[in-house]
């Protein structure tokens, strides 16, 4: 099944990339969810709009994307949650509330897509948090979770 994807799919492609993937992966998972379209012929208009939207999200080069990383790396975002007296929160920490923390700390603006939590930040302290930045590299961000 030949497929436009929408969105960035973690082993498959970006927004905008025409792939060939088996038809119950497309038509049960891929489609459904929003992450690809069917590619038909009207579709490869869509491709155009699709990479143009790409490209002013994503960081072009690798020495921008050092340069980003570095300000990610020095910044200290400290994120206030309600907790109990035991140190656990009340809900968890999204990725948005991260995206958010970094633009209040003065940091680069950063897709909510990029950014990976390997378990769900739901108690009190520092975390560490990766942001894929660019193909070949990664930034990791240390996160201070406060009583608020």
């Amino acid at each position: 099944m030949k497929l436009i994807l929408t969105q960035e799919v973690g082993g498959l492609g970006g927004p905008g990339e025409v792939v060939e993937v088996k038809d119950g992966y497309g038509r049960n998972y891929l489609v459904p969810r929003g992450f690809a379209i069917r590619w038909t012929k009207g579709g490869e208009k869509q491709v155009a709009s699709i990479r143009k939207a790409r490209d002013v999200r994503e960081i072009r080069d690798l020495g921008y994307a050092k340069e980003v990383k570095g300000q990610l790396e020095s910044l200290k975002v400290k994120l206030p949650a309600r907790s109990g007296e035991s140190g656990r929160l009340f809900g968890s920490i999204t990725v948005t509330d991260i995206v958010d923390a970094v633009k209040k700390s003065g940091g680069p603006d950063i897709d909510k897509r990029r950014i990976e939590v390997g378990n769900p930040i739901k108690t009190l302290g520092s975390h560490q948090v990766s942001i894929r930045l660019h193909p070949e590299l990664s930034a990791t961000l240390s996160v201070e979770v406060v009583s608020a």
